[in-house]
Protein backbone atom coordinates (compact mmCIF):
# COMPACT_ATOMS: atom_id res chain seq x y z
CA UNK A 1 0.00 0.00 0.00
CA UNK A 2 1.24 3.02 -0.83
CA UNK A 3 1.57 5.37 1.69
CA UNK A 4 3.17 9.34 2.44
CA UNK A 5 3.27 11.85 5.58
CA UNK A 6 3.26 15.62 4.87
CA UNK A 7 3.47 18.20 7.00
CA UNK A 8 1.60 21.34 6.04
CA UNK A 9 -0.31 24.22 7.61
CA UNK A 10 0.99 22.68 11.49
CA UNK A 11 -1.05 19.74 10.41
CA UNK A 12 -0.08 16.33 9.28
CA UNK A 13 -1.90 14.50 6.09
CA UNK A 14 -1.65 11.08 5.60
CA UNK A 15 -2.55 9.57 1.92
CA UNK A 16 -3.05 5.86 1.35
CA UNK A 17 -2.77 4.21 -2.41
CA UNK A 18 -5.07 1.79 -3.92
CA UNK A 19 -4.26 -1.68 -2.15
CA UNK A 20 -2.78 -3.12 -5.34
CA UNK A 21 1.05 -3.10 -6.76
CA UNK A 22 0.21 -0.27 -9.23
CA UNK A 23 -1.48 1.47 -6.96
CA UNK A 24 -2.12 5.33 -8.09
CA UNK A 25 1.15 7.57 -6.96
CA UNK A 26 -0.10 10.46 -4.68
CA UNK A 27 1.27 13.90 -4.91
CA UNK A 28 1.85 15.98 -2.22
CA UNK A 29 -0.98 18.09 -1.36
CA UNK A 30 -1.58 21.52 -2.11
CA UNK A 31 -3.84 24.35 0.25
CA UNK A 32 -6.04 26.16 -2.52
CA UNK A 33 -8.83 29.00 -1.48
CA UNK A 34 -10.74 25.94 -2.43
CA UNK A 35 -9.16 23.79 0.35
CA UNK A 36 -7.01 21.14 0.42
CA UNK A 37 -6.09 19.67 -3.12
CA UNK A 38 -4.88 15.83 -3.67
CA UNK A 39 -3.69 15.34 -6.83
CA UNK A 40 -2.32 11.54 -7.76
CA UNK A 41 -0.80 10.08 -10.84
CA UNK A 42 -2.02 6.79 -12.39
CA UNK A 43 -0.07 4.68 -15.03
CA UNK A 44 -2.82 2.36 -15.71
CA UNK A 45 -5.14 3.59 -18.17
CA UNK A 46 -9.43 3.77 -18.16
CA UNK A 47 -9.36 3.33 -14.34
CA UNK A 48 -11.71 5.35 -11.76
CA UNK A 49 -11.06 6.83 -8.03
CA UNK A 50 -12.68 6.58 -5.07
CA UNK A 51 -11.18 8.84 -2.17
CA UNK A 52 -11.81 7.77 1.09
CA UNK A 53 -11.03 9.51 4.68
CA UNK A 54 -10.73 9.15 8.17
CA UNK A 55 -10.19 11.10 11.04
CA UNK A 56 -7.69 9.14 13.09
CA UNK A 57 -5.33 6.56 11.76
CA UNK A 58 -5.95 3.75 14.14
CA UNK A 59 -9.15 2.76 15.61
CA UNK A 60 -10.89 4.86 12.86
CA UNK A 61 -13.03 4.02 9.83
CA UNK A 62 -12.52 4.42 5.48
CA UNK A 63 -15.75 6.26 4.78
CA UNK A 64 -16.48 8.08 1.64
CA UNK A 65 -15.27 11.12 0.78
CA UNK A 66 -17.59 14.27 0.50
CA UNK A 67 -17.96 15.57 -3.16
CA UNK A 68 -19.83 17.20 -5.08
CA UNK A 69 -19.86 14.77 -8.11
CA UNK A 70 -20.56 11.60 -7.42
CA UNK A 71 -18.05 8.86 -6.64
CA UNK A 72 -16.27 7.38 -8.80
CA UNK A 73 -14.51 10.26 -10.12
CA UNK A 74 -12.78 9.98 -13.24
CA UNK A 75 -10.08 12.86 -12.75
CA UNK A 76 -6.75 12.73 -10.75
CA UNK A 77 -7.83 15.23 -8.67
CA UNK A 78 -9.68 16.73 -5.90
CA UNK A 79 -10.42 19.47 -3.21
CA UNK A 80 -11.61 18.91 0.32
CA UNK A 81 -13.06 21.67 0.85
CA UNK A 82 -13.98 21.06 4.73
CA UNK A 83 -10.58 19.71 6.02
CA UNK A 84 -10.98 18.95 9.47
CA UNK A 85 -8.49 18.97 12.77
CA UNK A 86 -6.09 18.32 13.87
CA UNK A 87 -5.39 15.32 11.36
CA UNK A 88 -7.29 13.65 8.56
CA UNK A 89 -6.25 10.96 6.53
CA UNK A 90 -6.49 9.82 3.11
CA UNK A 91 -6.31 7.08 0.83
CA UNK A 92 -7.31 6.97 -3.64
CA UNK A 93 -9.26 3.61 -4.51
CA UNK A 94 -8.45 2.80 -8.16
CA UNK A 95 -11.62 0.80 -9.54
CA UNK A 96 -12.78 -0.39 -12.58
CA UNK A 97 -15.40 1.88 -14.06
CA UNK A 98 -19.09 0.94 -14.42
CA UNK A 99 -21.23 1.66 -17.44
CA UNK A 100 -24.13 2.95 -14.84
CA UNK A 101 -27.23 1.75 -15.87
CA UNK A 102 -26.67 -0.23 -18.60
CA UNK A 103 -29.39 -2.95 -19.11
CA UNK A 104 -27.50 -6.40 -19.19
CA UNK A 105 -30.49 -8.67 -18.80
CA UNK A 106 -34.48 -8.04 -19.52
CA UNK A 107 -36.39 -10.94 -18.89
CA UNK A 108 -39.79 -11.29 -19.27
CA UNK A 109 -42.05 -12.51 -16.87
CA UNK A 110 -45.25 -12.10 -18.39
CA UNK A 111 -48.20 -9.88 -19.07
CA UNK A 112 -51.10 -9.62 -16.06
CA UNK A 113 -54.66 -9.04 -17.17
CA UNK A 114 -56.61 -6.97 -15.05
CA UNK A 115 -59.25 -9.72 -14.26
CA UNK A 116 -55.97 -11.81 -12.74
CA UNK A 117 -54.58 -8.50 -10.99
CA UNK A 118 -58.14 -7.71 -9.38
CA UNK A 119 -57.85 -11.77 -8.37
CA UNK A 120 -54.21 -11.12 -7.02
CA UNK A 121 -55.07 -7.88 -4.99
CA UNK A 122 -57.97 -9.41 -3.69
CA UNK A 123 -56.43 -12.72 -2.51
CA UNK A 124 -53.31 -10.33 -0.80
CA UNK A 125 -55.85 -8.21 1.41
CA UNK A 126 -54.85 -4.73 -0.92
CA UNK A 127 -57.56 -2.03 -2.02
CA UNK A 128 -56.95 -1.41 -5.31
CA UNK A 129 -58.53 -2.49 -8.48
CA UNK A 130 -56.61 -2.01 -11.83
CA UNK A 131 -57.48 0.30 -14.43
CA UNK A 132 -54.50 -1.63 -16.83
CA UNK A 133 -52.83 -4.97 -17.90
CA UNK A 134 -49.17 -4.68 -16.64
CA UNK A 135 -46.15 -6.46 -17.98
CA UNK A 136 -43.57 -7.75 -15.35
CA UNK A 137 -39.76 -7.67 -16.12
CA UNK A 138 -36.60 -9.06 -13.87
CA UNK A 139 -33.63 -6.28 -15.00
CA UNK A 140 -30.10 -7.04 -14.14
CA UNK A 141 -27.72 -3.70 -14.85
CA UNK A 142 -24.51 -2.88 -14.28
CA UNK A 143 -23.84 0.03 -11.31
CA UNK A 144 -20.84 0.45 -8.91
CA UNK A 145 -20.46 -1.55 -5.25
CA UNK A 146 -19.06 0.54 -2.41
CA UNK A 147 -15.83 1.47 -3.59
CA UNK A 148 -17.03 2.73 -6.48
CA UNK A 149 -15.96 -0.13 -8.58
CA UNK A 150 -18.16 -2.01 -11.22
CA UNK A 151 -20.65 -4.31 -10.27
CA UNK A 152 -24.38 -5.36 -11.21
CA UNK A 153 -27.95 -4.97 -9.80
CA UNK A 154 -31.41 -6.25 -10.80
CA UNK A 155 -34.84 -5.18 -10.19
CA UNK A 156 -38.63 -5.60 -10.76
CA UNK A 157 -40.45 -3.37 -13.55
CA UNK A 158 -44.06 -2.95 -13.54
CA UNK A 159 -44.94 -1.29 -16.33
CA UNK A 160 -49.21 -0.28 -17.34
CA UNK A 161 -50.12 -1.50 -20.72
CA UNK A 162 -51.91 2.28 -21.47
CA UNK A 163 -51.00 2.71 -24.68
CA UNK A 164 -49.66 6.22 -25.76
CA UNK A 165 -50.65 7.79 -22.09
CA UNK A 166 -47.52 8.76 -20.62
CA UNK A 167 -46.76 7.60 -17.50
CA UNK A 168 -44.95 8.81 -14.16
CA UNK A 169 -41.72 6.92 -12.86
CA UNK A 170 -42.70 5.36 -9.45
CA UNK A 171 -39.59 3.89 -7.46
CA UNK A 172 -40.42 1.38 -4.24
CA UNK A 173 -38.02 0.26 -2.37
CA UNK A 174 -39.18 -2.45 -0.18
CA UNK A 175 -38.22 -3.59 3.10
CA UNK A 176 -35.99 -5.95 5.33
CA UNK A 177 -35.10 -8.97 3.23
CA UNK A 178 -32.47 -11.16 3.96
CA UNK A 179 -32.64 -14.12 1.79
CA UNK A 180 -31.18 -12.80 -1.88
CA UNK A 181 -34.36 -15.39 -3.87
CA UNK A 182 -36.83 -13.37 -1.59
CA UNK A 183 -36.12 -9.83 -3.49
CA UNK A 184 -38.88 -8.50 -6.17
CA UNK A 185 -37.03 -9.71 -8.90
CA UNK A 186 -36.80 -12.66 -7.52
CA UNK A 187 -39.91 -13.96 -5.51
CA UNK A 188 -43.41 -13.62 -7.83
CA UNK A 189 -44.77 -12.67 -3.92
CA UNK A 190 -43.74 -10.79 -1.40
CA UNK A 191 -43.61 -7.42 -2.29
CA UNK A 192 -43.86 -7.44 -5.64
CA UNK A 193 -47.77 -7.03 -5.57
CA UNK A 194 -46.71 -3.50 -4.40
CA UNK A 195 -45.26 -2.82 -7.84
CA UNK A 196 -47.95 -4.43 -9.40
CA UNK A 197 -50.79 -2.73 -7.64
CA UNK A 198 -48.82 0.66 -8.43
CA UNK A 199 -48.72 -0.55 -12.33
CA UNK A 200 -51.80 -1.30 -12.57
CA UNK A 201 -53.21 2.39 -11.26
CA UNK A 202 -50.78 4.07 -13.73
CA UNK A 203 -47.47 3.77 -13.00
CA UNK A 204 -44.12 2.54 -14.74
CA UNK A 205 -43.37 0.79 -11.27
CA UNK A 206 -39.49 0.05 -10.11
CA UNK A 207 -38.69 -2.40 -7.20
CA UNK A 208 -34.42 -2.04 -6.81
CA UNK A 209 -33.40 -5.03 -4.98
CA UNK A 210 -30.77 -3.56 -3.64
CA UNK A 211 -26.51 -4.93 -3.73
CA UNK A 212 -26.28 -8.10 -2.42
CA UNK A 213 -29.91 -9.43 -3.08
CA UNK A 214 -31.59 -10.92 -6.05
CA UNK A 215 -29.19 -11.24 -9.11
CA UNK A 216 -26.21 -9.45 -7.41
CA UNK A 217 -23.17 -10.37 -5.57
CA UNK A 218 -21.48 -10.37 -2.33
CA UNK A 219 -23.29 -10.35 1.37
CA UNK A 220 -26.42 -8.60 1.61
CA UNK A 221 -25.72 -3.96 1.95
CA UNK A 222 -28.19 -3.94 4.09
CA UNK A 223 -29.02 -0.07 5.33
CA UNK A 224 -25.73 1.22 3.11
CA UNK A 225 -27.14 4.50 2.18
CA UNK A 226 -24.63 5.27 -0.60
CA UNK A 227 -25.19 1.97 -2.42
CA UNK A 228 -29.05 2.13 -1.70
CA UNK A 229 -28.64 5.55 -3.66
CA UNK A 230 -26.44 4.46 -6.15
CA UNK A 231 -28.07 1.35 -6.98
CA UNK A 232 -31.59 2.80 -7.52
CA UNK A 233 -30.86 5.70 -9.65
CA UNK A 234 -28.86 3.24 -11.88
CA UNK A 235 -32.52 1.38 -12.10
CA UNK A 236 -33.94 4.28 -13.22
CA UNK A 237 -31.50 4.88 -16.07
CA UNK A 238 -32.25 1.20 -16.74
CA UNK A 239 -36.12 1.43 -16.84
CA UNK A 240 -35.02 4.56 -19.03
CA UNK A 241 -33.70 2.78 -21.88
CA UNK A 242 -36.26 0.01 -21.27
CA UNK A 243 -39.29 2.89 -21.60
CA UNK A 244 -37.42 3.72 -24.94
CA UNK A 245 -36.82 0.44 -26.49
CA UNK A 246 -40.59 -0.11 -25.65
CA UNK A 247 -42.26 2.86 -26.98
CA UNK A 248 -43.63 3.20 -23.08
CA UNK A 249 -43.97 7.18 -23.09
CA UNK A 250 -42.90 8.83 -19.87
CA UNK A 251 -44.26 12.16 -18.59
CA UNK A 252 -41.03 13.18 -16.75
CA UNK A 253 -42.63 12.95 -12.72
CA UNK A 254 -40.38 10.53 -10.74
CA UNK A 255 -42.18 9.48 -7.03
CA UNK A 256 -40.48 7.54 -4.46
CA UNK A 257 -41.77 5.45 -1.35
CA UNK A 258 -40.41 2.54 0.20
CA UNK A 259 -41.66 0.99 4.39
CA UNK A 260 -38.95 -0.36 7.21
CA UNK A 261 -35.92 -0.64 5.54
CA UNK A 262 -37.18 1.10 2.19
CA UNK A 263 -37.66 4.23 4.02
CA UNK A 264 -33.98 4.31 4.76
CA UNK A 265 -33.39 3.60 1.52
CA UNK A 266 -35.38 5.91 0.06
CA UNK A 267 -34.29 8.46 1.82
CA UNK A 268 -31.26 7.90 0.73
CA UNK A 269 -32.12 7.34 -3.08
CA UNK A 270 -33.53 11.02 -2.32
CA UNK A 271 -30.24 12.29 -0.90
CA UNK A 272 -28.37 10.43 -4.09
CA UNK A 273 -30.56 12.31 -6.47
CA UNK A 274 -31.03 15.53 -5.30
CA UNK A 275 -27.25 16.17 -4.75
CA UNK A 276 -25.87 14.63 -8.08
CA UNK A 277 -28.66 14.08 -10.54
CA UNK A 278 -31.30 16.53 -9.78
CA UNK A 279 -31.43 17.37 -13.53
CA UNK A 280 -31.23 14.21 -14.65
CA UNK A 281 -34.00 12.99 -12.38
CA UNK A 282 -35.92 15.92 -10.46
CA UNK A 283 -38.45 13.90 -8.04
CA UNK A 284 -41.92 15.11 -7.76
CA UNK A 285 -42.42 13.93 -4.32
CA UNK A 286 -41.12 11.45 -1.79
CA UNK A 287 -42.67 9.37 1.24
CA UNK A 288 -40.07 7.62 2.83
CA UNK A 289 -41.79 5.65 5.63
CA UNK A 290 -40.41 3.73 9.02
CA UNK A 291 -37.49 4.28 8.90
CA UNK A 292 -34.17 4.20 10.18
CA UNK A 293 -33.02 7.47 9.62
CA UNK A 294 -31.03 8.08 12.61
CA UNK A 295 -28.89 4.71 13.05
CA UNK A 296 -26.19 6.41 15.13
CA UNK A 297 -28.10 7.94 17.58
CA UNK A 298 -31.92 6.73 17.63
CA UNK A 299 -31.29 2.99 16.58
CA UNK A 300 -28.15 2.67 18.05
CA UNK A 301 -29.52 3.50 21.41
CA UNK A 302 -32.50 1.39 20.97
CA UNK A 303 -30.36 -1.76 20.46
CA UNK A 304 -28.07 -1.00 23.37
CA UNK A 305 -31.69 -0.31 25.98
CA UNK A 306 -33.19 -3.50 27.69
CA UNK A 307 -36.54 -3.23 25.79
CA UNK A 308 -37.42 -6.53 23.75
CA UNK A 309 -36.93 -6.54 20.18
CA UNK A 310 -39.86 -8.09 17.79
CA UNK A 311 -37.05 -8.69 15.33
CA UNK A 312 -32.99 -9.03 16.36
CA UNK A 313 -32.07 -10.26 13.00
CA UNK A 314 -31.87 -6.18 12.11
CA UNK A 315 -28.88 -6.22 14.13
CA UNK A 316 -27.17 -9.58 12.95
CA UNK A 317 -27.83 -8.13 8.97
CA UNK A 318 -26.93 -4.59 9.87
CA UNK A 319 -23.33 -5.63 11.70
CA UNK A 320 -22.51 -8.13 8.69
CA UNK A 321 -23.27 -5.89 5.78
CA UNK A 322 -21.11 -2.96 7.61
CA UNK A 323 -18.06 -5.76 8.16
CA UNK A 324 -18.22 -6.42 4.58
CA UNK A 325 -18.20 -3.12 3.48
CA UNK A 326 -16.21 -1.21 6.34
CA UNK A 327 -14.18 -4.25 7.95
CA UNK A 328 -14.88 -3.64 10.97
CA UNK A 329 -12.33 -6.21 12.37
CA UNK A 330 -10.07 -9.30 10.24
CA UNK A 331 -13.72 -11.38 10.44
CA UNK A 332 -17.01 -10.91 11.15
CA UNK A 333 -16.33 -14.15 14.01
CA UNK A 334 -13.85 -11.88 15.29
CA UNK A 335 -16.92 -9.65 16.85
CA UNK A 336 -18.95 -11.88 18.40
CA UNK A 337 -19.18 -13.93 21.37
CA UNK A 338 -19.39 -17.90 21.58
CA UNK A 339 -21.64 -19.63 20.61
CA UNK A 340 -22.53 -16.63 17.93
CA UNK A 341 -19.36 -16.56 16.15
CA UNK A 342 -19.37 -19.73 14.85
CA UNK A 343 -23.66 -20.19 14.34
CA UNK A 344 -24.45 -16.65 12.96
CA UNK A 345 -21.63 -15.64 10.37
CA UNK A 346 -22.88 -18.78 7.86
CA UNK A 347 -26.78 -17.62 8.40
CA UNK A 348 -25.89 -14.38 7.06
CA UNK A 349 -24.95 -14.80 3.43
CA UNK A 350 -28.35 -13.82 1.32
CA UNK A 351 -29.29 -18.03 1.81
CA UNK A 352 -31.27 -17.94 4.71
CA UNK A 353 -34.68 -16.29 5.88
CA UNK A 354 -34.90 -13.14 9.08
CA UNK A 355 -37.17 -16.06 10.84
CA UNK A 356 -33.66 -18.54 10.50
CA UNK A 357 -31.67 -15.87 11.69
CA UNK A 358 -33.85 -14.59 14.88
CA UNK A 359 -33.88 -18.18 16.25
CA UNK A 360 -30.18 -17.87 16.45
CA UNK A 361 -30.57 -14.70 18.24
CA UNK A 362 -30.63 -14.34 21.93
CA UNK A 363 -33.64 -11.77 22.92
CA UNK A 364 -30.97 -9.57 23.56
CA UNK A 365 -29.40 -8.92 20.31
CA UNK A 366 -26.42 -6.75 21.59
CA UNK A 367 -25.44 -9.69 23.41
CA UNK A 368 -24.24 -11.37 19.90
CA UNK A 369 -21.22 -9.38 20.64
CA UNK A 370 -18.06 -10.02 22.41
CA UNK A 371 -18.72 -8.29 25.86
CA UNK A 372 -15.25 -6.62 25.39
CA UNK A 373 -16.50 -5.26 22.10
CA UNK A 374 -20.15 -4.22 23.93
CA UNK A 375 -18.06 -2.18 26.40
CA UNK A 376 -16.06 -0.40 23.91
CA UNK A 377 -19.06 0.54 21.84
CA UNK A 378 -20.88 1.76 24.43
CA UNK A 379 -17.92 4.03 25.81
CA UNK A 380 -16.42 5.73 22.79
CA UNK A 381 -18.58 7.55 21.12
CA UNK A 382 -15.74 7.14 17.97
CA UNK A 383 -16.27 3.42 17.97
CA UNK A 384 -15.93 2.12 14.29
CA UNK A 385 -18.94 0.63 14.37
CA UNK A 386 -20.65 4.11 15.23
CA UNK A 387 -18.79 5.71 12.60
CA UNK A 388 -20.41 2.96 9.97
CA UNK A 389 -23.79 3.63 11.53
CA UNK A 390 -23.16 7.72 11.51
CA UNK A 391 -21.87 7.76 7.80
CA UNK A 392 -25.54 5.87 7.08
CA UNK A 393 -27.57 8.39 8.58
CA UNK A 394 -29.72 9.70 5.87
CA UNK A 395 -30.91 13.37 8.02
CA UNK A 396 -27.67 15.22 7.89
CA UNK A 397 -28.96 17.11 4.40
CA UNK A 398 -31.62 19.63 3.41
CA UNK A 399 -34.32 18.13 0.73
CA UNK A 400 -35.54 20.45 -1.55
CA UNK A 401 -38.01 17.97 -3.10
CA UNK A 402 -41.97 17.79 -1.57
CA UNK A 403 -41.58 15.20 1.47
CA UNK A 404 -43.88 13.21 3.88
CA UNK A 405 -42.13 10.85 6.52
CA UNK A 406 -45.11 8.52 7.64
CA UNK A 407 -44.82 6.65 10.82
CA UNK A 408 -47.52 5.22 13.53
CA UNK A 409 -46.38 5.67 16.97
CA UNK A 410 -46.59 2.47 18.42
CA UNK A 411 -44.14 0.74 15.89
CA UNK A 412 -41.85 -1.30 17.91
CA UNK A 413 -39.37 -2.20 15.00
CA UNK A 414 -38.63 1.14 14.18
CA UNK A 415 -38.82 3.37 17.11
CA UNK A 416 -40.69 6.56 15.78
CA UNK A 417 -38.06 9.04 17.45
CA UNK A 418 -35.88 8.07 14.10
CA UNK A 419 -38.98 10.22 11.98
CA UNK A 420 -39.09 12.57 14.51
CA UNK A 421 -35.12 13.83 14.19
CA UNK A 422 -35.35 13.63 10.75
CA UNK A 423 -38.18 15.88 10.65
CA UNK A 424 -36.54 18.29 13.16
CA UNK A 425 -33.24 18.45 11.44
CA UNK A 426 -34.99 18.89 8.07
CA UNK A 427 -37.42 21.88 9.17
CA UNK A 428 -33.97 23.47 10.70
CA UNK A 429 -31.98 23.19 7.96
CA UNK A 430 -34.38 25.25 5.91
CA UNK A 431 -36.38 22.53 4.30
CA UNK A 432 -40.47 23.81 3.84
CA UNK A 433 -42.12 21.01 1.58
CA UNK A 434 -41.08 18.27 4.48
CA UNK A 435 -44.38 16.78 6.74
CA UNK A 436 -44.41 14.01 9.28
CA UNK A 437 -47.55 12.13 9.33
CA UNK A 438 -48.96 9.61 12.07
CA UNK A 439 -51.02 7.33 9.63
CA UNK A 440 -52.43 5.56 12.51
CA UNK A 441 -51.56 6.54 15.55
CA UNK A 442 -50.61 3.64 18.31
CA UNK A 443 -50.42 1.10 15.41
CA UNK A 444 -47.42 -1.41 15.31
CA UNK A 445 -45.17 -1.68 12.35
CA UNK A 446 -46.91 -4.07 10.55
CA UNK A 447 -50.45 -2.91 10.95
CA UNK A 448 -48.81 0.85 9.68
CA UNK A 449 -47.64 -0.67 6.73
CA UNK A 450 -50.51 -0.67 4.48
CA UNK A 451 -52.18 2.94 5.64
CA UNK A 452 -49.11 4.36 5.30
CA UNK A 453 -48.71 3.17 1.58
CA UNK A 454 -52.58 4.10 0.52
CA UNK A 455 -51.84 7.49 1.92
CA UNK A 456 -48.77 8.24 0.18
CA UNK A 457 -50.54 6.69 -2.69
CA UNK A 458 -53.61 9.31 -2.64
CA UNK A 459 -51.24 12.05 -2.09
CA UNK A 460 -49.08 10.88 -5.17
CA UNK A 461 -52.55 10.80 -7.14
CA UNK A 462 -52.94 14.32 -6.13
CA UNK A 463 -49.58 15.01 -7.78
CA UNK A 464 -50.01 13.65 -11.19
CA UNK A 465 -50.40 15.31 -14.54
CA UNK A 466 -51.22 13.37 -18.00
Amino acid sequence: MNKAIWLAGGLIWVGVGARAADSPRLLPPVFTPAGLQLEWQDAAADRAYTVQIRERLEGGLWVAAPADTPWPLRTLRWVDPRPAGPMRFYRVLAVAPAERGKVLTAAELGLYSKAQLNFLFQLAGVPVTAQYDVAALAVTYETVDPWGGRTQASGFLAIPAAGSQRLPLISYQHGTLARKSDAPSQNATGERVVGLALAATGYFALLPDYLGLGNSPGVPAYHHARSEGTAGVDLLRAAHTLAAQRGVPLNGQLFLLGYSHGGHATMALLRELETFHADEFPVTAAAPMAGAYDLSGVTAEDFLSPRPKPNPYYLALLVAAYQDIYRLAPNLADLLAPPYHTTLPPLLTGQHTGGEINAAMPADPVQVFKPEYLAAFRADPEHPLRLALRDNDVFRWTPRSPLRLYHCSGDQDVVPANSQVAYAAFRAAGATQVELVDPVPGANHGACAEPSLLAAKAWFDSLRRP
